[in-house]
């Protein structure tokens, strides 16, 4: 992984927060905790078996990393300030308190606690890093680090250190004294051989007692480590010495208290984790199944929008054809009215031909009674004799054009009655059109009344589904709504079950049976998952 130059700015340490990790004896990262991710810059599964050196700051002296994997690969906490690069490279001060997590005696993780230091720690901390750089370019150590102390070389270092590693030469004297005293009160020798009796007596006593003592701490030492280190199956030997008493019932009862408190958060963490768990299980098949009802209903809105559609294309239709079925009904009228003006038409036809007849008939009769006038007065000229003549021959062209009208009457006769035939015989067509006309009329009149009704009812139709369409697509928005609502619960189901892990995972550093073994997660698994995710 590629880091970033530092950049010398500062980031700002969560107030009142610890950032909590563990790694393996190679120091690669099996566990974080939310605040140490975000205080980090990175991503989870940006930090899950990496290294803890991505961030390391160039500003921290090897020493200091020296002296903390020496303290912890020997067993012993270690604890001090330290400059720590963020992704970006900005940085940020911590107080690192690391413990070796040990099983059988042996260190098999490190949990690291970090909490705020003052801003007098980090900027002595600061001045006290440069100077180290400094001396580790020259190559003259003269400050080094012992367990998280600072120590000096030197003659002057090496009195303070024999003074802090026999504390009892103060307490020998003080029994020497004593003895001194005593002895030459009461001494019955020599007072050079009293006194030297006495500063011997006196030695051994305080030497002693603080060995004594020593051994007492010792063991408190050893239990307290064994509380940091999360062995809550470790038991405190009593020294049975009256002032380490009140020490080790306190200690002892810490060990009960967290043991106590550490095994019910267990089991209510594992109750959580199945609840967690039930419920991002019952998320992801919410999630599917909300998926599929909006899929469905997708489906359902594009089938109702291709039913509206044509639903439209129907009332239109309809539309154009009650237009149609108009013109057809006046047409079908004006038909009707034309048909009755033929028919009355030949009706007056009809009647003409009767009067025509009925005249006709008239001038045969005139022509008849003209032959009879004319034939009478032949026979009265041919009676008078000579002076009829000419009277007769006026009667007979009277009586041959009788005759003729008579025959003409006769020809009109028959032309008038073949006409009158052909006029009734038309006056019947006709009245058989007309009647034809008037039921296609009505007919086409229900047809124009079921037209207006079905695009009545289309119309309608339209309505209904426009609303249908819409509520679906209500109800499709709502169901969206839902499925991102599902989605959000499942994210923060998953969420709450991962939190839950990390919390069982932070939890594992505890050991609450002297049986049980600390099985840490490994740095390469780790890593792997996190690459696939």
């Amino acid at each position: 992984m590629r880091l970033q130059a530092a950049t010398q700015r500062e980031y700002p340490f969560p107030t009142g927060q610890l950032l909590v990790s563990t790694t393996d004896l190679k120091g690669r990262i099996l566990h974080a905790n939310a605040v140490f991710v975000t205080t980090s810059g990175y991503a989870l599964d940006e930090l899950m078996g990496q290294p803890h050196n991505i961030l390391r700051h160039p500003d921290v002296p090897e020493e200091a990393f020296r002296d903390m994997w020496a303290t912890i690969q020997a067993g012993r906490p270690w604890s001090g300030i330290v400059k720590n690069r963020r992704k970006n490279g900005d940085h940020y001060w911590v107080l690192a308190n690391v413990t070796p997590l040990l099983d059988g005696g042996r260190p098999v993780a490190y949990l690291s606690v970090r909490s705020q230091p003052t801003r007098a720690q980090i900027d002595a901390t600061a001045k006290l890093f440069a100077l180290m750089r400094d001396e580790a370019r020259t190559g003259r150590l003269r400050h080094r680090l012992k367990s998280g102390e600072l120590v000096r070389t030197g003659m002057a270092g090496a009195w303070a250190g024999l003074w802090h590693r026999a504390p009892w030469l103060g307490e020998a004297s003080a029994y020497a004294a004593v003895a001194v005293l005593s002895t030459l009160a009461y001494a019955q020798a020599g007072p050079w051989a009293a006194l030297g009796s006495a500063l011997l007596a006196g030695s051994a006593l305080a030497a002693w007692r603080d060995g004594s003592r020593r051994a007492g701490l010792g063991r408190v030492e050893a239990y307290a480590n064994a509380l940091a280190a999360g062995d809550l199956a470790a038991t405190l030997e009593r020294s049975g010495r009256p002032q380490l008493r009140g020490l080790e019932a306190s200690l002892d009862q810490v060990g009960v208290n967290l043991r106590a408190m550490v095994t019910d958060t267990r089991k209510e963490i594992e109750r959580i984790r199945s609840v967690s768990n039930e419920i991002a299980q019952g998320n992801r098949d919410l999630a599917g199944r909300t998926e599929a009802q909006a899929a469905s209903l997708q489906q359902t809105v594009a089938s109702m929008e291709q039913i509206a559609t044509t639903v439209r294309d129907t009332s239109s239709g309809t539309q154009a054809a009650n237009g149609v079925v108009g013109e057809l009904h006046e047409v079908s009228r004006h038909s009707a009215e034309v048909v009755h003006s033929v028919t009355d038409t030949m009706g007056g036809i009809a009647g003409s031909s009767n009067r025509i007849g009925e005249i006709v008939q008239l001038i045969d009769s005139i022509a008849f009674q003209t032959n009879l006038l004319a034939l009478n007065a032949a026979v009265e000229a041919a009676r008078a004799g000579e002076h009829g003549k000419g009277f007769a021959v006026v009667a007979g062209e009277v009586r041959a054009l009788a005759q003729r009208s008579s025959l003409a009457a006769r020809e009109i006769k028959s032309l008038i009655d073949d006409s009158t035939r052909r006029v009734q015989a038309g006056e019947a067509q006709t009245r058989t059109a007309r009647e034809s006309i008037d039921a296609t009329l009505s007919k086409v009149e229900a047809f124009t009344a079921l037209i207006g009704n079905i695009d009545s009812a289309a119309a309608a139709q339209m309505r209904g589904v426009a609303e249908v369409h819409g509520a679906i697509r209500q109800l499709d928005g709502i169901t969206d709504q839902n499925a991102a609502m599902v989605e959000q619960l499942a994210r923060s189901a998953t969420q709450m079950l991962d939190d839950t892990a990390q919390v069982a995972a932070a939890l594992r550093v505890f050991r609450l049976a002297a049986n049980e073994t600390r099985a840490m997660p490994d740095a390469v698994d780790l890593r792997r998952t996190a690459k696939q995710a």
